[in-house]
Order: structure tokens, then C-alpha cells, then sequence
């Protein structure tokens, strides 16, 4: 891309080679952490903890996840031309080894401002981009003109692609197959997959805990094999879906959030409601099954089952 883009674009200046991804960049500008109150499904009263009972049981077949990668290859004009990578697969457990499901997704795109570049430029990066060029000009955004908002607006469109194709596999699983299918991340961007009763997503980020209060108290203070009680997590643009936390790890002599996850499942319907508890104590079980083999040398072993790490060993062989 650096080549041809030199070659047919005298003003593109190529970027170093040892500049580092948007990923890493985008890692000291995180999300503001937010505290959100949430409707306790389980029970009655406020949100508790509640110790899991009966040993780990196996019960996933699949795990999914993605992976994307993106980096500045050019300067037009001063403007930032972001190569970005997303990927995704599943990969099932039989007799023990791990396989891939069907077919890996793996996908790169190119991310550039059309309203800025000019039109020969947008012309040559159509060209050179073979049809896969996506315009991230926001015409709403004062500051949409400023080279750190253009690398944004690149990252973020690589998010939602990398998304894309985590939804596209999740929903061929839940189409196919009916065995249980680990999912890292949540599980309500999709209508499909959130309403499927064969999917269970685990979300180990934390910027945003679901509570407040003597609430948020009873989620730091958990202990190993504890959850919390179950809630409802809506959102406007998303599916509902039932909740709770789970400790896998004793978090004794480390932060509070150590080994600490967020489970969400299909939101249970009104007859089903009395079986929720039930329901969280046996997916609860399935996740703690996953936490050996340890995902070691992974910085997030502590939060991340081993077949994820999978997925993500997988993905840097075949989507770099």
C-alpha cells in the first residue's frame, strides 16, 4: 500500500515503519469509567452475592472471537490513510483438540476521509484499495479535520468491522448448530444471537460496572466461584439481555477486579423468570470449567478461559 500509494501520489508521505497501531494508541484514551444501576431479575431486593454451588462442568463446544489491526500507511496532504485488519473465528472443541468451525474471517479495508482527500486522491485509494475503501468523513464533528479525529474515526471503523464479523459467525452458529458457543464480548448487538439460547458472552472489560452503591460493594467483594444475582442490561440501539458477575479467580492479594467477568445469556421470558437463578448457577459452571488449562503467558489470564486464547493464537497466524 506505502509503494503503490508513493508511486501514483506524489504529496502521500509514507509513515515510519516502526509507528505503532491504532490499537496501541487508542489503549491511553479509553472510555471514561461509568457506574450504571441495573434491574436485579433474581429475587427480591437488592443485588447479591451468591455463592455458585457444584463443581466445574463442561459444557461449551464452541469459542468465539475477533481480532482487528490497523496502522497509518500514508499521509495525503496531511491526512491519515489507515490500513485496518479485522478477524474472526470460532474454533470447537473435539475429542479434546481444538478445531476451527466452517471458515476464519479475515478482511482488510481501507479508512480515509473522501470530503478531504480531493477527488484524484479518492480516485487513486479506490483504485489501489480494490473497491474495499470506506469514507470516514463526519461532516457533525467541529473537529473532524484534525489528524488524531481521523485516526479515531479509523479505529472505530475497524471496531465495527471487526464486530461484524463476530455477529456474521455467531449468527451462522446459532443457525446450524445447537451446542453451546462461548462468545468474548457481549452478546446484544445482535437480536439473533442475544434471543438464542446456545450463546453465552463473557465480557472482562470493566470501564462500565453495572452497579452503584452498596451494590457496586457486593460486586468488588466477591469471592472465587461467587456471582452476583442476575439483572436486566437494556440499551436503546441493543437487544436486552440477563446479567450478572462471576469471580473465577480468589481475587485475595490482588485489585478487585482480578478474575472478575460479566456473563450475559437471553434474556429470560415471563414464565421463565422463577428459573433464573438456576439457569446463571449452570452457565456459571460451564465458564469455571474453562478456567484450566490457564491462558498463561496472556497479561489477562486472570479473566481469560483458554479457548479464547485460542482463537486469538489462531488469528495472529492467519491475520497477522
Amino acid at each position: 500500500m506505502r509503494r503503490q500509494l508513493a508511486a501514483l501520489l506524489p504529496e502521500a508521505r509514507p509513515t515510519g515503519e516502526g509507528e505503532g497501531t491504532l490499537e496501541i494508541l487508542a489503549s491511553s484514551s479509553l472510555d471514561a469509567p461509568r457506574l450504571i444501576s441495573a434491574t436485579v431479575l433474581e429475587g427480591s431486593g437488592p443485588l447479591k452475592a451468591r455463592r455458585v454451588f457444584g463443581g466445574p462442568l463442561p459444557g461449551f463446544r464452541g469459542f468465539l472471537d475477533g481480532t482487528q489491526r490497523s496502522q497509518v500507511a500514508v499521509h495525503v496532504s496531511g491526512i491519515p490513510v489507515v490500513v485496518g485488519t479485522a478477524a474472526a473465528v470460532i474454533r470447537e472443541r473435539r475429542n479434546r483438540r481444538m478445531h476451527t468451525w466452517g471458515l476464519p474471517l479475515v478482511e482488510t479495508r481501507v479508512y480515509a476521509p473522501r470530503d478531504l482527500m480531493g477527488a484524484r486522491a479518492w480516485e487513486t485509494l479506490t483504485a489501489v484499495s480494490r473497491g474495499r475503501l470506506v469514507d470516514t468523513t463526519d461532516r457533525d464533528q467541529p473537529s473532524g479535520s484534525h489528524p488524531y479525529t481521523l485516526k479515531d474515526a479509523a479505529f472505530h471503523g475497524v471496531q465495527a468491522h471487526r464486530e461484524e464479523l463476530e455477529r456474521r459467525l455467531a449468527e451462522r452458529w446459532c443457525n446450524t448448530e445447537s451446542d453451546r458457543l462461548f462468545i468474548d464480548g457481549g452478546i446484544s448487538g445482535s437480536e439473533a444471537v442475544a434471543g438464542s439460547s446456545c450463546t453465552v458472552g463473557v465480557v472482562k472489560s470493566h470501564r462500565t460496572l453495572y452497579a452503584e452503591g452498596p451494590a457496586l460493594a457486593v460486586v468488588l467483594g466477591l469471592g472465587h466461584s461467587e456471582r452476583s444475582s442476575v439483572f436486566r442490561i437494556t440499551s436503546p440501539r441493543r437487544t436486552p439481555v440477563a446479567s450478572w458477575y462471576l469471580r473465577l479467580r480468589d481475587p485475595n492479594g490482588h485489585d478487585p477486579m482480578w478474575g472478575l467477568i460479566r456473563v450475559e445469556i437471553a434474556h429470560p421470558e415471563p414464565q421463565e423468570m422463577h428459573g433464573v437463578g438456576a439457569r446463571a448457577d449452570e452457565v456459571s459452571r460451564w465458564i469455571l470449567a474453562e478456567a484450566s488449562p490457564l491462558a498463561l503467558p496472556d497479561a489477562r489470564w486472570d479473566k481469560m478461559v483458554y479457548g479464547i486464547r485460542d482463537c486469538e493464537e489462531f488469528l495472529r497466524a492467519v491475520a497477522g
